[in-house]
Order: structure tokens, then C-alpha cells, then sequence
């Protein structure tokens, strides 16, 4: 993985240093609160309803087992214990005191890590899949551009003050599994006929009060003008997004209003001027970054596959978990491995403890090369695990209350903090969650049903990505009181779609037996081993909502 050069340490350090100057201000009252607040932002700090939350960069979703223990030491020294993983694969730690902020930034620069441009109105943390180089269907590396992207972005001062938030994803697999239509500017990075690296642009994806997917404005753009095309695509967006309003100043507003064809010659005119300029990047800047990326030592690891396929079949519950949570990797003899943090009514969705952070770093090392990664659905995945250690390695996840066998089934929710921590929030997120799967605790049961995800958002803000849930979730305020809407049909990844509400709002106690009619109609309409989604797809929204509403002769 990635390791920072002396540009990357003496900004932090000076960034550290600014900002405990600004805490110290702030502390003493030579700031005001309103003084304040775009300068904690920058560094990442939010003040919600308890405490000050924290949010922590985790670039492209690579940690290595000593970034993890640091994390876990914030947990213990600073926080309540514990972290929660985003789908923006960052970490948060809900329960900060401001003086401690300073000491915190300054442990986190000590292990090469920061919390810059985790928030506001800037290009946040650059993003990509979980299994990034490492998978199966993968057609080249998209990390080493990832980076140059978090080093062109990070501090650019261009950009420090753009209409809205900014975000950015970048893929190469056949599978999308970075929800890359759901970002400002998403990235497909493939090869040519000539085996060039070529990228297709997306923009205006997003989600929040109005949700969009991205819209194709650049095919078979060339790796090396990654950065300048870029460059050019927020030119116009800082030029002409609007600033009066912040609920239409996202850059998918802006794509809207002139159409996709206007602002894609727009950009185009705007690239011309910058195509070849030093920013475009070099072939000698792109391999020194891609260095940091080379393949590790992998062993030998001919004669694994059998025996793991022994220890499958002397054990139903280990062959369930490899069925869910082991997946395709490069190189034969080893696979990827995701660690559940959807353990039920144990855990909120995307917590993980610090004896936990501790054990799966401990794991990373023994079972891998020391590098872990977070996926857009908040769980953590160690990237090259040998197939003969799988058995091992589960023994001791399942110990730890990592290893519910649920990845990609009902169980596997994603969820934001919600009315819980988070002051934006209508309701709250993590009770209905837990509730919902604690009516589906049956591992037998959601293996049959096969992949289905379910999406939950406290607010409009859309952070658990609810619209692109099979079954999306969103929190409303009605009165004062809470209540949760319900959409179908949602979708991320090549086929991304936006899900559609099926009617009125529930309360949140009426919540599992909602979700238990949805189910019981993908069930009786089911053709086969049809998806949940292909089910949907073919008999669209009707019969889901005539169950659910039934009793009301809706």
C-alpha cells in the first residue's frame, strides 16, 4: 500500500499544528462557534447531539494492520471503545471532546492518516471497491490512479471552497461494487482495443433529497489526463453551480439544469485549455505511485483448493460462511475474505470495537500481508488470505463475532448513525435496523432468499443509501414523531437504479412486519432462482404493495 513521501508528512504536519492553534482559539473564546465551524470541518470534526464526532479518512478503503491499531487506541483513549465504518470506507468516532482533537489529529499523522477534507464543501475521500487488485474480475488496478487523485485533490486550493461536498469513485471490474453511479464524477477504468488504460466519466451522480445516477460525458479517455479532465470538470462546476442555495448546489443540479450534452462541451472547452499542462500526469509519476502496489510475495499455494473443500464438507456452518463471505481472487491457492460487522441485536451495522480492530489487524498479518480493507456496505475484508488458513481464520472471527455468514443477504444492512448520534437525522437508523434483523436471524433462510439489500437512512442526507437498496429505508419526521418510507427497486452497480416509494410511512415498530410482507411477496412471485431484484424487475411494484397495505384496503 500506499506510503507518504516527505510532501505528504510536512503538510500534515503543518496542518496539525494549524489546527491545534484553532482549537486552542476556539477553546478560549477568541472564536466563535459560527468562526469555527468551516475550520473543524475541514479537519473532519462535526458537532452532533452528544459529543463531536470525528470522521477519519480511509483513501480508497486500504488500512494497514498498524493504521487499524491506531484506530482501535482512539477508540480506547478517546472514544467510547469503539468506530463506525461509512460507505465512503472512512471511519468515524462518535464521542470526541474538543480538547482531545489536537492529540487525536497528531496520533493519527503519526501512522501516515488524517481526517483533511472529510467534510465540507471540498473533493472528500476518494473511493474504489473493497477488492481493488486484488480481484478476480478486475481489469487492471484502479488504486495507483485512486491515489494520484487523493494527491492532486488533498489541500488543492482551487477547490477548497466549491459550491457542495464532492465525491469520487473509481472502478475496473466487471461488477461495480463501488456504487460509482451514485458519485459527483464516477470513473470506469478499462482497456482499450489496444490494450491502453482508458477511463469512461460519469457526473452528476448523487443522492440526498434528489437522487440521480451519473451520466456518461467522456468515453476512452486516456489514464494520463485522469487528473486534468478532472481538474476541468470542477472548473465548471465551481464557475457556474449555484451558491445561494445549498440544496441545489450539488454538481448533479447543475448537470441537470443546462443537460448533460451543454455541460459535457462545457468541460470539453474547459479541457482544452488545461489537456497538457504539468498536471497531466507522467508515465515515470504513474509507475512510482503503482510501485507502491506491486504484488506481494504470494507462496506457492497448489493443493489448498482441496483442503478446504475437505473442511467445507465436514463442516455446513464453515462451507455457508465460504459460500458468503470468501470470495475470487487473483492468484490461485488464495481468496478475499469479508468480516461481517452485521452480527444482529449484538452490534449496530458498521460498528467495530477495538478488541475487535486489534484481533483483525493480529489477523491481516497472520493470515495475510498486513493490509485491510473497508467495502462501500461497511464491513472489513482482508484481501489475500490462503485458502488452507480460511478455516482458521473463520474459527477465530466467529469467536470474535466477525463471521456471520450474511454478506450480500437481507441481514447485510446498511445503515448511517441516524437520530441516535447524528443532529441531521428524522429518526433514528440502528433500532430498526437491529430489529429487522433480528426478525431474519434465520442463516438457512436468508441463504435461500438469496442477494438482497437493505438500505437505511435516518434523513434525506440519503448517508446509509437508502435509494439504492433492493429495499431502501429513510427516516421521516412527521409531527415529532418518527416514522420510516419504504422504496423498491433500488439498485447499485452496473445496473444502479433508484428506488420507488410504495406508499405511506410506517412507524418504526411496524417496520419487521413490513419487511416480512416484501419478502413473503418475492417469495410467492419468485420464478425459480430469480434475484430479488429480477423478481421486482419483472412484476414491478403493485403486488409488493397491495401485501404490505392489505390490512388497510390500500
Amino acid at each position: 500500500m500506499y506510503r507518504y513521501d516527505q510532501y505528504d508528512l510536512e503538510l500534515l504536519e503543518q496542518r496539525t499544528a494549524q489546527f491545534r492553534d484553532q482549537v486552542a482559539r476556539r477553546l478560549s473564546g477568541a472564536l466563535s462557534e459560527e468562526e469555527f465551524l468551516p475550520l473543524r470541518l475541514q479537519n473532519g470534526l462535526y458537532l452532533q447531539r452528544h459529543a463531536y464526532m470525528l470522521r477519519v479518512a480511509i483513501p480508497y478503503g486500504t488500512l494497514s494492520a498498524n493504521q487499524l491499531r491506531v484506530l482501535a487506541e482512539i477508540a480506547e483513549r478517546w472514544d467510547r471503545g469503539y468506530g463506525h465504518f461509512t460507505t465512503r470506507q472512512n471511519v468515524q468516532f462518535n464521542w470526541i471532546h474538543l480538547e482531545d482533537a489536537p492529540d487525536i489529529m497528531d496520533r493519527l499523522a503519526e501512522a501516515e492518516m488524517h481526517a483533511i477534507q472529510t467534510s465540507g464543501n471540498v473533493v472528500r475521500n476518494i473511493t474504489t471497491e473493497q477488492f481493488a487488485g486484488v480481484a478476480a474480475d478486475e481489469v487492471m488496478d484502479p488504486r495507483p490512479l485512486a491515489e494520484i487523485l487523493r494527491q492532486w485533490s488533498t489541500m488543492n486550493p482551487e477547490f477548497a471552497f466549491l459550491p457542495r461536498k464532492f465525491k469520487i469513485a473509481i472502478s475496473s471490474s466487471a461488477t461495480d461494487r463501488a456504487a460509482v453511479k451514485a458519485h459527483d464524477v464516477g470513473l470506469y477504468l478499462y482497456r482499450g482495443e489496444q490494450g491502453e488504460a482508458l477511463l469512461k466519466v460519469l457526473v452528476g451522480g448523487g443522492l440526498g433529497r434528489t437522487p440521480m445516477l451519473g451520466t456518461v460525458i467522456r468515453e476512452a479517455l486516456p489514464w494520463r489526463h485522469l487528473t486534468t479532465y478532472v481538474e476541468a470538470v470542477l472548473r465548471v462546476y465551481n464557475r457556474h453551480g449555484r451558491r445561494d442555495n445549498k440544496y441545489k448546489a450539488r454538481i448533479k443540479i447543475l448537470v441537470q439544469a443546462l443537460g448533460a450534452d451543454a455541460f459535457s462541451t462545457e468541460v470539453e472547452r474547459e479541457w482544452e485549455q488545461i489537456k497538457d499542462s504539468p498536471a497531466t500526469i507522467t508515465k515515470a509519476e504513474y509507475l512510482r505511485v503503482a510501485a507502491h502496489f506491486a504484488q506481494p510475495p504470494y507462496a506457492d499455494a497448489e493443493g489448498d483448493a482441496a483442503i478446504v473443500a475437505a473442511q467445507r464438507q465436514a463442516s455446513p456452518a464453515f462451507a455457508r460462511w465460504c459460500r458468503r463471505n470468501v470470495h475470487a481472487h487473483q492468484v490461485a491457492g488464495y481468496a478475499c475474505v469479508t468480516l461481517s460487522t452485521k452480527p444482529g441485536m449484538a452490534a449496530p451495522p458498521g460498528d467495530v470495537t477495538s478488541a475487535q480492530m486489534r484481533a483483525v489487524a493480529d489477523w491481516a498479518e497472520q493470515y495475510g500481508f498486513g493490509e485491510i480493507r473497508v467495502s462501500h456496505e461497511q464491513n472489513l475484508i482482508l484481501p489475500d488470505v490462503r485458502q488452507r488458513d480460511l478455516y482458521a481464520l473463520w474459527q477465530e472471527a466467529e469467536a470474535a463475532g466477525l463471521a456471520t455468514a450474511n454478506i450480500g443477504l437481507l441481514t447485510d444492512v446498511i445503515a448511517c448513525p441516524g437520530g441516535d448520534y447524528c443532529s441531521l437525522a428524522n429518526a433514528r437508523s440502528i433500532p430498526v435496523a437491529q430489529a429487522i434483523q433480528a426478525r431474519f436471524q434465520n442463516l438457512d433462510f436468508l441463504h435461500d432468499l438469496g442477494e438482497l439489500s437493505l438500505n437505511i437512512s435516518g434523513c434525506v442526507n440519503a448517508c446509509g443509501h437508502h435509494h439504492l437498496g433492493n429495499i431502501g429505508v429513510l427516516g421521516v419526521d412527521k409531527n415529532g414523531e418518527e416514522w420510516y418510507q419504504v422504496t423498491l427497486g433500488g439498485n447499485q452497480g452496473l445496473e444502479a437504479a433508484i428506488g420507488k416509494v410504495i406508499g405511506r410511512a410506517f412507524r418504526a415498530e411496524e417496520m419487521p412486519d413490513v419487511i416480512d410482507k416484501i419478502v413473503a411477496t418475492f417469495c410467492t412471485h419468485r420464478a425459480g432462482d430469480e434475484s430479488f431484484s429480477e423478481t421486482y424487475t419483472r412484476i414491478g411494484l403493485a403486488p409488493f404493495k397491495e401485501r404490505v397495505y392489505a390490512q388497510e384496503g390500500v
